[in-house]
C-alpha cells in the first residue's frame, strides 16, 4: 500500500484495487484507524444503530512477560477476538480487557539466563535493586512485543483498560484480597512441606510439578550438574537393630535422605517383625536410635516390608511423623546440598552426588543389599525441570477446601465442553491447601503469581472499588482459555471470585485444546517447533528462523536440536500467509476436543482462498461499474431466475448455520459453512451462471443479477469479518459506494449489523431451490472432470479426441 495515509487516518480506498491478494497491502492502516475511531471501546456502543441492551464481556488471559507470543497464543486470540467482534456487530455493549502477567519465577528465570549468556553473571552476583533493574528492563521490552502481536493479529481489545499484574491498582487489589482472606482464617502461615525446585530455591505449587514415569532405570540431565543423574531404581540397605545381632532391611529410590530417617515403620500384623515392636535401630552414620513403630498405612507388599520414615523430606512420611510425634530432621538444604546435621563428609554436597557418597558408604559398613530397577514417577518442576524435593519450609497458605466445596456446589457455572465437568469437580473434590509463598532473588517472600492471576476478572474492572466497570462488566461474561489451565487458573479464579465477590467471576468457561506441531507434538523451544505468529503473518526464510534460536536462551546442545528441526520442517522458511488466513486456519480446527496438529499447508490454504474471496469481489465490482445503478436494499431484490433464488436460498441457509453455530461456539462449523459458500455456491457456480447474463442487453435481468451478487458478497464479508477483519474491511469499504443508502451510516464492517437468519427467511426456500440442484451440480462436475480429463478447449476438437470421448 502506497496510499498517502498517516497513522490514524482512514485508509484510501478510492486507489485502484490491485490484480492480486496481498496481505501486507490489505492489513495496512485499518488497525490504527480502529483504534483511533475507539470502534473496541465500550464507550462506542451508545452510537451504534442497532444497539441492544445486553453487554459481552471477557479478559484475555494475560500472557506471560517471559517471551513473544506463540501459536497456541494466537489460538486463544483468533478465538476470542472472533466472539468479541460477533457480539458487538450483534450490537452488545462489548469489552475485551488486554494484560500481561508479571510470572514472577519464570520472569526471574529467563532474564538469570539471559545476564549468564551476555554477562556471564549470575543472580547472586546482582543486589536486589540491580537485578529488578534488569527484570524491569526484560518486562518493557517483552510487554511492549506482546503487545503489538496483539495488534498485529486484530485483536479488537480495549488498550485504555490494559492491565499489568504489578500496576498499582492491581497491587492494591492483591493486598485487599490477602487482608480479607487472612481475617476469614482462609490465609494462614505454617511449617510444613512443600513442593521445593533446589535450582530456582523456590516453593511451587502442585500444580506446577509434572510427574515423568519411568519404567526402570533412567539417566537424566538435571540443572547443576555436569553429568546425567540415575533414576528408576530401589536400593535396599539395612539398619542394625540396637542390643543383638539382628536387621531391618529397608527400601528406597532416594538413598540420600537415610541421613534424615528419625524412624522405621511396619505394618502391625506383619509376622516378620513381630518380635521387633517397640525396638530400636542403631543410624549407622549419625549414631542415632531409630524406633521402630507400627503403622497400618505400611504396605506390607512393597519392598521389604518396612518403611524408613523422613519426615522432612517426603509428604507420606510427614503425616506419620504428626501422627507418632516424631522429630523432623532436614537433611537437604533450600540449595540442594546436604546440611550440617549430616556430617561434615556431605555437608554441602550436592544432593544427588550426596546419593553415590552414601550408596559407598553402606557398601563399606556391609549393610548395602542390593539396587534393582523400579517403575516409578519422578516429581518435576514444570518451570525449571529439576527434580522436586519436598522440604519443610514455614510459608504462606490458602486453605482451600471449603472455597472448593462452594466451586463445586455452585451449579450455575457451564462448563465446555461438558465433558470436563466431571474432571472439574474431581479435582476440587480433592484438593489440599495450597501454598502461595515464592522466594525470589528481589523479596524472600512474595505470592505466587497465580494468586494475583485468580483475582484478574474483578481487579482488571476496578475491584475492590465498586465501579462503573465492575456493575456494567461483572461478572464476565465469559471465559475462553486453553484446556490445560483449568486447574492453574479457572478453578482458582472461581474459588477466589466466589469468595471475595460474592458471585462467580463468569457464567461460562470455554475450553480450547492445545496446539501441537504437525506430528502431535506440544510447542517446545528445545524441539524448535515454537512459531511466532508474526512469521506466518508476514513469512520468514529459514535463516531468519534459526537467528531467532541463536539469539534465545536455549544452551547450546538445545540449540542445535532445535535448528536441525527447523532444517527439517521449514527448508523453505515459511511462506507470507497474513493475518485473515491465520485466524481463519486456527478458527477451522474444532477447537473442542482433540488437540490440534497445526499444519502450514492448511494455513496456506486459507491464504488462497483470501484470494479467493480478493477476485469475487473484482468481479463484483466490475459488474457493478457496467451496470452504472445502485443496488436496492435485500428486502427490495425481488430474484428472478432459478439460479438467482437458489442463491439467495443458500445464503439464507449459511447465516442460518452461522447464527446456531456461533451461539454453541462451534467456530469450525462457521468457518466451515462459510467456506463451501463462497468457494462452492457463490463462485463455481453463481458466478459462473450469472457471466452470460451480465454480458446481455437486457438491463432489468442484468441489474437484478448484479443486485443478488452484491448482497451475497456484502453479507458474506459481514459474516466472515470476525474472522479476517482486515481483509472483509478492504473489500466491504470497496462495495459500500455501490450499495444501498441504508448502509452509508455504519463507517466500518467491525459494526456492521451481523447478518440475522431472520431477515432473510422468506429467500430460504429448500424444497423449491436446493433439494434438486446437488443433481445439476454434480452434472456439472462430471462435464468438467471430463474436458478436463480429454484436454477439450473451447476450439472444436479434432476427431480422433471426438472418437475417444464418444
Amino acid at each position: 500500500y502506497t496510499g498517502a495515509t498517516l497513522p490514524g487516518e482512514k485508509k484510501d480506498t478510492t486507489l485502484p484495487l490491485p490484480q492480486t491478494y496481498s496481505p501486507k497491502y490489505v492489513e495496512s492502516c485499518w488497525y490504527h484507524w480502529w483504534e483511533k475511531e475507539e470502534l473496541f471501546s465500550p464507550e462506542k456502543h451508545r452510537e451504534i444503530p442497532h444497539a441492544v441492551d445486553k453487554y459481552f464481556s471477557l479478559c484475555i488471559p494475560p500472557p506471560n512477560v517471559t517471551g513473544a507470543l506463540h501459536l497456541g497464543h494466537a489460538l486463544t486470540v483468533a478465538i476470542e477476538d472472533s466472539l468479541a467482534r460477533w457480539r458487538r456487530m450483534q450490537g452488545y455493549k462489548v469489552l475485551w480487557v488486554p494484560g500481561c502477567d508479571h510470572a514472577g519465577i519464570a520472569t526471574q528465570s529467563v532474564v538469570e539466563r539471559r545476564l549468564l549468556r551476555d554477562y556471564g553473571k549470575r543472580r547472586q552476583e546482582y543486589c536486589r535493586e540491580e537485578f529488578l533493574q534488569e527484570v524491569w528492563k526484560w518486562k518493557k521490552e517483552k510487554g511492549d512485543e506482546i503487545y503489538h502481536q496483539l495488534r498485529q493479529l486484530g485483536a479488537s481489545l480495549d488498550w485504555s483498560r490494559a492491565c499489568f499484574t504489578l500496576d498499582p491498582g492491581f497491587s492494591r487489589a492483591v493486598t485487599e484480597a490477602f487482608v480479607r482472606m487472612c481475617d476469614l482464617g482462609l490465609i494462614y502461615r505454617s511449617e510444613s512441606l512443600v513442593n521445593w525446585s533446589c535450582s530456582l530455591e523456590s516453593a511451587v505449587s502442585d500444580v506446577e510439578v509434572n510427574s515423568k514415569q519411568l519404567s526402570g532405570k533412567t539417566l537424566l540431565s538435571i540443572p547443576g550438574y555436569q553429568q546425567k543423574v540415575e533414576f528408576g531404581t530401589m536400593v535396599t540397605f539395612a539398619y542394625p537393630i540396637e542390643g543383638n545381632d539382628g536387621e531391618v532391611a529397608v527400601a528406597t529410590t532416594r538413598p540420600e535422605t537415610m541421613l534424615g530417617d528419625v524412624a522405621i515403620a511396619v505394618h502391625p500384623h506383619d509376622p516378620r517383625y513381630q518380635s521387633l515392636h517397640g525396638q530400636k535401630c542403631r543410624h549407622p552414620f549419625t549414631n542415632r536410635l531409630l524406633p521402630i513403630i507400627t503403622d497400618t498405612v505400611v504396605d506390607m507388599e512393597i519392598g521389604t516390608g518396612a518403611v524408613k520414615l523422613t519426615p522432612a523430606h517426603d509428604f507420606t512420611d510427614f503425616v506419620l511423623a504428626q501422627r507418632h510425634s516424631l522429630p523432623r530432621l532436614t537433611v537437604i538444604g533450600g540449595d540442594g546440598t546436604m546440611t550440617s546435621l549430616c556430617g561434615q563428609w556431605l555437608k554441602g554436597v550436592k544432593r544427588f552426588e550426596a546419593r553415590e557418597k552414601v550408596i559407598g558408604a553402606l557398601m563399606e559398613k556391609k549393610l548395602f543389599r542390593g539396587k534393582r530397577d523400579h517403575a516409578m514417577y519422578l516429581p518435576i518442576c514444570s518451570r525449571s525441570g529439576d527434580v522436586i524435593e519436598p522440604l519443610l519450609k514455614k510459608q504462606w497458605f490458602v486453605r482451600c477446601e471449603g472455597m472448593a466445596q462452594k466451586a463445586v456446589d455452585e451449579g450455575a457455572l457451564e462448563i465446555i465442553p461438558h465433558f470436563y465437568t466431571k474432571i472439574w469437580k474431581n479435582w476440587l473434590s480433592n484438593i489440599s491447601d495450597w501454598c502461595i509463598s515464592r522466594q525470589l532473588w528481589w523479596d524472600p517472600d512474595v505470592l505466587d503469581t497465580w494468586f494475583s492471576s485468580a483475582l484478574f476478572p474483578f481487579a482488571i474492572l476496578g475491584w475492590p472499588q465498586q465501579t462503573e466497570d465492575m456493575k456494567q462488566f461483572y461478572p464476565n461474561t465469559v471465559l475462553e482459555t486453553g484446556s490445560d489451565l483449568i486447574f492453574f487458573w479457572v478453578a482458582r479464579m472461581v474459588m477466589l471470585g466466589t469468595e471475595l465477590t460474592g458471585q462467580l467471576p463468569f457464567k461460562q468457561v470455554l475450553f480450547h485444546s492445545l496446539v501441537r506441531d504437525k506430528y502431535g507434538r506440544k510447542m517446545s523451544k528445545s524441539l524448535g517447533n515454537v512459531v511466532d505468529p508474526l512469521d506466518v503473518i508476514s513469512g520468514v526464510s529459514l535463516e531468519g528462523l534459526q537467528k531467532k534460536v541463536m539469539e534465545g536462551n536455549l544452551d547450546p546442545r538445545e540449540k542445535s536440536v532445535a535448528m536441525e528441526a527447523q532444517r527439517k520442517d521449514f527448508p523453505e522458511g515459511i511462506p507470507e500467509c497474513g493475518t485473515d488466513a491465520l485466524r481463519f486456519a486456527l478458527c477451522s480446527y474444532k477447537a473442542q476436543g482433540e488437540d490440534i496438529s497445526l499444519s502450514m499447508s492448511r494455513v496456506l490454504g486459507c491464504r488462497h482462498f483470501c484470494n479467493k474471496m480478493w477476485q469475487t469481489v473484482r468481479f463484483t465490482l466490475g459488474a457493478l461499474v457496467d451496470t452504472d445503478v445502485l443496488v436496492t436494499p435485500l428486502s427490495e431484490t425481488s430474484p428472478v431466475s432459478s439460479i438467482d433464488r437458489w442463491i439467495c436460498s443458500r445464503l439464507s441457509g449459511t447465516v442460518q448455520q452461522c447464527e446456531s453455530s456461533f451461539e454453541s461456539y462451534q467456530l469450525h462449523a462457521v468457518t466451515s459453512a462459510l467456506h463451501s459458500f463462497w468457494l462452492h455456491d457463490l463462485c463455481d457456480v453463481y458466478l459462473e451462471c450469472i457471466k452470460p447474463v451480465l454480458k446481455q442487453q437486457d438491463m432489468a435481468a442484468r441489474q437484478v443479477a448484479t443486485a443478488v451478487l452484491y448482497h451475497c458478497v456484502s453479507l458474506s464479508l459481514c459474516l466472515l469479518s470476525p474472522f479476517m477483519p482486515f481483509l472483509t474491511e478492504e473489500l466491504w469499504q470497496r462495495l459500500q459506494p455501490y450499495g444501498p443508502d441504508t448502509n452509508r451510516a455504519v463507517t466500518s464492517v467491525c459494526v456492521q449489523p451481523y447478518p440475522k437468519a431472520s431477515q432473510l427467511v422468506s429467500q430460504r426456500k429448500l424444497e423449491l431451490y436446493e433439494v434438486d440442484f446437488p443433481l445439476v451440480k454434480e452434472v456439472v462436475r462430471v462435464a468438467r472432470s471430463l474436458r478436463a480429463q480429454y484436454h477439450i478447449t473451447k476450439e472444436r476438437p479434432d476427431s480422433e479426441s471426438q472418437d475417444r470421448f464418444f
